[in-house]
């Protein structure tokens, strides 16, 4: 089953998208920053992350920069979900592969996982 590691400081988000995604078929584990997420990434290995932007401890930007740092998961597709930075993420594209601007509709991140995924 694939995994995907969805981070997000907002529990309820996190639930609704990890539901979501269980729905399609795959399997989900969250953190709520980026850093917790660096721990689960080594302990998991997903298949892809859906990250948000603002975050206390370490935010969605570091903690793309810390995963395209690390030469075994460099290459995982990042879905960065963001509102008012949405613009920021936007121009990295070096970081992340989708940007899906806040509020977002859950089809479209589904849609957007599958079409990284291959499935």
């Amino acid at each position: 089953m694939t995994t995907i590691l969805v981070v997000d400081d907002e529990y309820l988000i996190a639930d609704i998208l990890g539901f979501a995604l269980e729905d399609e078929g795959f399997m989900t584990v969250t953190a709520s920053n980026g850093k917790k997420a660096l721990e689960v990434l080594e302990r998991e290995r997903p298949a892809l992350v859906i990250t948000d932007f603002m975050m206390p401890v370490m935010d969605g930007l570091e903690f793309a920069e810390a995963v395209r740092a690390q030469p075994s998961v460099k290459h995982l597709p990042i879905i960065l979900m963001s509102g008012a930075q949405a613009h920021i993420g936007m121009q990295r594209s070096d970081l992340f592969d989708v940007v899906v601007p806040k509020p977002f509709d859950i089809a479209v991140i589904v849609a957007e996982v599958k079409r990284l995924l291959g499935s």
